[in-house]
């Protein structure tokens, strides 16, 4: 037994309420679903890193999610794996005519787009909204949401626009910083936030994929603070802000020699 049949039976043996695993035995769709989104993050960290020996391991990872909510599932007699692999078939099949049926190929990535997302809100029930996921991260679900809407209109025509507001906002959480309640500047820093979301879209940026570079980017430059400072046997806690942010000066600029280097090397070699 080998490839997805060997993991069904794995997940099976695991969930045998006599011979299982008791740790496995007693999780819920709740207290499997936290998993499910961390190893979908590492998957995505994985491909961000280019370490594509690891995104085998993440992949399985995640497939084991999949197969844990559908044994679950099949215990309570809701459905099965097979329920869910066939969904996702019948899913795909539907969404793209030009491939399974007789709608021409003739178009550009962007048409397709455009098609998919057309029979997407012609399958949903209910308002424009409706099916985005309130488990996704916040981020990634503040640029769907305003997505859905400007479908139907409801958008700034142009990026200055989303600026001005921006500006506009910005000077609201000032203000608030200075007269509101800590609930109060909560819900501005919110609308700053859920700003900074529609301008990346009308920018044509991944939120959530920029703000993953610049926690990537941080954490770099800061463990290069930490190792210089191990250099003398100390630890940031033994610095201070001034000697800290001169090392992290020195940091960014060993970056971009690194970079400088790395780019005149490469066309040197002829690579593109």
């Amino acid at each position: 037994m080998t490839g997805i049949d060997r993991l069904l039976e794995i997940m099976r043996a695991l969930r045998d309420p006599n011979t299982g695993c008791p740790w496995d035995i007693e999780q819920t769709f709740a207290t499997i679903a936290p998993y499910t989104i961390e190893e979908a993050h590492e998957v995505a960290d994985a491909i961000q890193r280019k370490a594509w020996d690891e995104l085998p391991g993440e992949l399985g990872d995640l497939l084991l999610q999949t197969v844990f909510h559908s044994r679950m599932a099949e215990e309570a007699g809701m459905f099965t794996f097979d329920d869910v692999a066939n969904a996702i078939s019948d899913k795909m099949i539907a969404r793209h005519p030009h491939v399974f049926g007789d709608e021409s190929r003739d178009k550009t990535p962007d048409q397709q787009t455009a098609d998919w997302e057309a029979i997407k809100a012609a399958e949903r029930k209910g308002g424009v909204l409706d099916g985005v996921a309130l488990g996704l991260p916040a981020l990634t679900r503040a640029v769907k949401l305003q997505s859905r809407a400007a479908r139907v209109g409801f958008d700034w025509p142009s990026t200055d626009q989303v600026l001005d507001k921006l500006r506009e906002e910005m000077a609201e959480l000032v203000e608030a910083r200075e007269t509101l309640t800590q609930a109060e500047v909560e819900e501005e820093f919110g609308d700053l936030l859920f700003v900074m979301a529609n301008l990346a879209r009308h920018m044509k940026v991944d939120a959530e994929g920029a703000l993953r570079g610049a926690n990537a980017k941080f954490t770099r430059r800061f463990m290069r603070i930490e190792e210089i400072l191990a250099q003398d046997g100390r630890a940031p806690k033994d610095s201070n802000l001034q000697e800290m942010d001169a090392l992290w000066d020195r940091a960014k600029d060993e970056e971009k020699r690194r970079s400088a280097e790395f780019s005149g090397n490469s066309a040197a070699s002829g690579i593109r």
